[in-house]
Formats: C-alpha cells, sequence, structure tokens
C-alpha cells in the first residue's frame, strides 16, 4: 500500500443542510485548506477510493461533486481575501 499523497481539489454542491454538513466533515479530514464547499486535500490511492466511495451516500438527485487532481508544484494565485495555505509538518489520519 502506497502512502504517497496527491494534491486534489474537492468541490461539492449539496442542497441538504444535513448532507452538505457530513461531506464538509469527511473532507475536512483530509483538508490543508479551502473555504465552504471547496477543498484542497492530499489523499493516497486508498483514501481516494475512500472518499469516491463515501460521496455517493452523501448526494441526492441534482447535487454535485467534483475531485480534481493538482500539480502540487504549481504556484496558488489568490485575491481578496483568500489566505496563503502552509501545509502542516505532518497529516494525522485516525
Amino acid at each position: 500500500m502506497s502512502l504517497h499523497r496527491h494534491l486534489y481539489l474537492a468541490t461539492y454542491d449539496i442542497r441538504s443542510n444535513r448532507l452538505r454538513t457530513a461531506a464538509l466533515k469527511m473532507l475536512r479530514g483530509y483538508a490543508t485548506g479551502g473555504q465552504k464547499s471547496v477543498l484542497e486535500i492530499w489523499l493516497t490511492v486508498t483514501e481516494k477510493r475512500e472518499v469516491l466511495d463515501q460521496m455517493p451516500h452523501l448526494l441526492e438527485e441534482h447535487d454535485r461533486f467534483c475531485l480534481m487532481r493538482l500539480d502540487p508544484r504549481s504556484r496558488s494565485h489568490m485575491l481578496g481575501t483568500a489566505e496563503t495555505l502552509a501545509d502542516p509538518a505532518y497529516f494525522y489520519v485516525g
């Protein structure tokens, strides 16, 4: 099992408050930053599979979820009141 992590951008549009809160709670376990329904997350292959297996249970007919792999070498450009993201020295997944 590989512990190598890849950077992803997870976005969702979920109408139900209960399901949206559950999705946010699940994704924040992997997040290094983000705002509201857009999060930057680092996932191993196994964690990515877990997220993709769990998310359909949190979506209803007109809801959406998108997981896009990002290049961690790319420079982020932020406008407005966004904060520069800082990755922790380590990640705890428990």
